[in-house]
Protein backbone atom coordinates (compact mmCIF):
# COMPACT_ATOMS: atom_id res chain seq x y z
CA UNK A 1 0.00 0.00 0.00
CA UNK A 2 2.84 2.41 0.85
CA UNK A 3 4.64 1.51 -2.39
CA UNK A 4 1.46 2.24 -4.39
CA UNK A 5 1.07 5.64 -2.68
CA UNK A 6 4.70 6.52 -3.41
CA UNK A 7 4.27 5.53 -7.05
CA UNK A 8 1.08 7.62 -7.27
CA UNK A 9 2.91 10.63 -5.79
CA UNK A 10 5.85 10.19 -8.14
CA UNK A 11 3.62 10.02 -11.23
CA UNK A 12 1.56 13.01 -10.04
CA UNK A 13 4.68 15.13 -9.54
CA UNK A 14 5.99 14.13 -12.96
CA UNK A 15 2.68 15.10 -14.58
CA UNK A 16 2.71 18.39 -12.67
CA UNK A 17 6.20 19.17 -14.00
CA UNK A 18 5.07 18.41 -17.57
CA UNK A 19 2.01 20.66 -17.17
CA UNK A 20 4.19 23.50 -15.88
CA UNK A 21 6.76 23.26 -18.67
CA UNK A 22 4.36 22.59 -21.60
CA UNK A 23 1.18 24.68 -21.87
CA UNK A 24 -0.45 22.22 -24.31
CA UNK A 25 0.23 19.19 -22.08
CA UNK A 26 -3.16 19.08 -20.34
CA UNK A 27 -4.91 19.11 -23.71
CA UNK A 28 -3.44 15.65 -24.32
CA UNK A 29 -4.89 14.12 -21.15
CA UNK A 30 -8.07 12.03 -21.09
CA UNK A 31 -9.39 11.62 -17.56
CA UNK A 32 -11.71 8.95 -16.26
CA UNK A 33 -13.78 8.88 -13.10
CA UNK A 34 -16.85 7.19 -11.74
CA UNK A 35 -19.83 8.42 -9.76
CA UNK A 36 -23.12 7.11 -8.43
CA UNK A 37 -26.18 8.42 -10.26
CA UNK A 38 -29.69 8.38 -8.81
CA UNK A 39 -32.71 7.91 -11.05
CA UNK A 40 -35.75 10.16 -11.06
CA UNK A 41 -39.26 9.39 -12.28
CA UNK A 42 -39.67 11.48 -15.45
CA UNK A 43 -43.40 10.72 -15.67
CA UNK A 44 -44.05 12.82 -12.56
CA UNK A 45 -42.50 15.86 -14.21
CA UNK A 46 -44.53 15.38 -17.41
CA UNK A 47 -47.76 14.95 -15.49
CA UNK A 48 -47.19 18.14 -13.53
CA UNK A 49 -46.64 20.23 -16.68
CA UNK A 50 -49.80 19.21 -18.56
CA UNK A 51 -51.95 21.87 -20.21
CA UNK A 52 -54.95 23.22 -18.30
CA UNK A 53 -57.64 25.74 -19.14
CA UNK A 54 -57.66 29.16 -17.41
CA UNK A 55 -60.82 28.25 -15.47
CA UNK A 56 -59.52 24.95 -14.10
CA UNK A 57 -57.91 24.90 -10.66
CA UNK A 58 -54.15 25.23 -10.33
CA UNK A 59 -52.34 21.98 -10.78
CA UNK A 60 -50.27 20.82 -7.87
CA UNK A 61 -46.68 20.48 -8.84
CA UNK A 62 -45.38 17.03 -8.08
CA UNK A 63 -42.22 17.00 -6.04
CA UNK A 64 -39.34 15.05 -7.43
CA UNK A 65 -37.60 12.87 -4.94
CA UNK A 66 -34.61 10.63 -5.19
CA UNK A 67 -35.64 7.14 -6.14
CA UNK A 68 -34.08 3.90 -5.05
CA UNK A 69 -32.57 3.50 -8.52
CA UNK A 70 -28.83 3.96 -8.12
CA UNK A 71 -26.32 3.07 -10.82
CA UNK A 72 -22.64 3.69 -11.33
CA UNK A 73 -21.60 5.87 -14.25
CA UNK A 74 -18.06 5.89 -15.61
CA UNK A 75 -17.09 8.98 -17.61
CA UNK A 76 -14.00 9.73 -19.69
CA UNK A 77 -13.40 13.35 -20.64
CA UNK A 78 -10.83 15.85 -21.86
CA UNK A 79 -10.80 19.66 -22.13
CA UNK A 80 -13.06 19.40 -25.21
CA UNK A 81 -15.81 17.47 -23.40
CA UNK A 82 -16.99 13.93 -22.78
CA UNK A 83 -15.28 11.23 -24.81
CA UNK A 84 -17.31 8.33 -23.40
CA UNK A 85 -19.88 7.88 -20.65
CA UNK A 86 -21.17 4.49 -19.65
CA UNK A 87 -23.66 3.27 -17.08
CA UNK A 88 -22.55 0.08 -15.37
CA UNK A 89 -25.42 -2.42 -15.44
CA UNK A 90 -26.88 -3.20 -12.03
CA UNK A 91 -25.32 -6.13 -10.18
CA UNK A 92 -22.24 -5.98 -12.41
CA UNK A 93 -18.80 -6.02 -10.84
CA UNK A 94 -16.24 -3.69 -12.37
CA UNK A 95 -13.51 -6.29 -12.55
CA UNK A 96 -10.58 -6.62 -14.95
CA UNK A 97 -12.71 -8.26 -17.65
CA UNK A 98 -15.34 -5.50 -17.54
CA UNK A 99 -12.66 -2.80 -17.43
CA UNK A 100 -10.85 -4.30 -20.43
CA UNK A 101 -14.06 -4.09 -22.48
CA UNK A 102 -14.62 -0.54 -21.27
CA UNK A 103 -11.12 0.48 -22.40
CA UNK A 104 -11.71 -1.10 -25.82
CA UNK A 105 -14.85 1.01 -26.21
CA UNK A 106 -12.92 4.07 -25.05
CA UNK A 107 -10.19 3.37 -27.61
CA UNK A 108 -12.82 3.28 -30.38
CA UNK A 109 -14.37 6.52 -29.12
CA UNK A 110 -11.01 8.32 -29.01
CA UNK A 111 -10.22 7.11 -32.53
CA UNK A 112 -13.59 8.39 -33.79
CA UNK A 113 -14.14 11.54 -31.69
CA UNK A 114 -10.56 12.74 -31.14
CA UNK A 115 -8.60 11.61 -34.22
CA UNK A 116 -5.83 14.16 -33.53
CA UNK A 117 -5.23 12.63 -30.10
CA UNK A 118 -5.33 9.16 -31.55
CA UNK A 119 -2.73 10.12 -34.18
CA UNK A 120 -0.45 12.17 -31.90
CA UNK A 121 -0.84 10.13 -28.72
CA UNK A 122 -2.55 10.99 -25.46
CA UNK A 123 -2.19 10.39 -21.75
CA UNK A 124 -4.88 8.36 -20.00
CA UNK A 125 -5.59 8.88 -16.29
CA UNK A 126 -8.42 7.12 -14.49
CA UNK A 127 -8.97 8.15 -10.88
CA UNK A 128 -8.84 5.27 -8.37
CA UNK A 129 -7.39 2.86 -10.94
CA UNK A 130 -4.05 1.30 -10.03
Amino acid sequence: MVKQKQQHLSISLELCDHATSDSSFLGNVIMGDETWVYGYDPQTRVQSSQWKSPSSPCAKKARQSRSNIKVMMIVFFDPDGIVRAEFVPRNTAVNSEYYKGLLEHLRNNVCRKRPEKWANGFIFRHDNAP
